[in-house]
């Protein structure tokens, strides 16, 4: 989809009512389901943290927003796909804040040069205990996309097009840090399975978007 059309419906995302859990469980791993069935969340006194999709023009004028590859570490998030985003810092002024710097400091899109569209809904990741705030922004000029070096192995451009194609959604049989040979499903984006929270806040993101274009 060309950029310019899509930054002529944008102010339409503000008022496009959030389809939420409907749309987290429809890519939520069976395992998922089962672990949020009983759990008191307050009790567990989750971290707060915010990522952010920005949408932008990509060279060839064709709408995209970015995704990253995180490197492989000690952690139950090692090696997956995800939004650049992160969490909560006390000088943070809000969680729009949190998103803004986050994404800057972990593929080079400065603050200022986006702006914040909307909220989604708030997904709980029982693995790490964290709520994660997602939101939506645009930047409306072709960033030049560094990957920090300590965190990203590599920044993923997609496209809104393929995004939005039903050829992308997908079932995988895979292994983690806490379940063996499991089938989730899953979006398959620029060869990449994307799954897990990312993918059920990528569902929403999809949800959103059906209703602009």
């Amino acid at each position: 989809m060309d950029f310019q059309d899509f930054l002529s419906l944008s102010p339409n995302l503000r008022k496009i009512t959030l389809p939420g859990e409907e749309a987290h469980f429809k890519l939520a791993p069976v395992l998922r389901m089962k672990e949020l069935e009983n759990l008191n969340i307050d009790r567990k006194n989750p971290k707060q943290a915010a990522v952010l999709s920005v949408f932008y023009p990509a060279e060839n004028g064709e709408t995209s927003f970015v995704l990253i590859l995180r490197k492989t570490y000690k952690g139950v998030h090692s090696n997956q796909v995800g939004f650049p985003g992160g969490r909560v810092e006390l000088a943070d002024r809000d969680l729009a804040h949190t998103a803004l710097r986050e994404t800057e400091e972990e593929v080079g899109i400065p603050q200022h040069e986006v702006e914040i569209m909307r909220e989604m809904s708030r997904l709980y990741i029982p693995p790490s205990n964290f709520w994660v705030h997602p939101f939506m922004g645009i930047m409306k000029k072709t960033p030049v996309l560094v990957p920090q070096e300590d965190e990203v192995e590599s920044v993923l451009e997609i496209k809104l097009d393929e995004f939005m194609s039903e050829s992308c959604l997908i079932k995988e049989t895979l292994s983690t840090s806490y379940a063996k040979e499991i089938e989730v499903p899953a979006f398959l984006l620029n060869g990449h399975v994307v799954w897990g929270a990312t993918a059920m806040m990528l569902s929403e993101m999809k949800e959103i978007l059906r209703q602009l274009l």
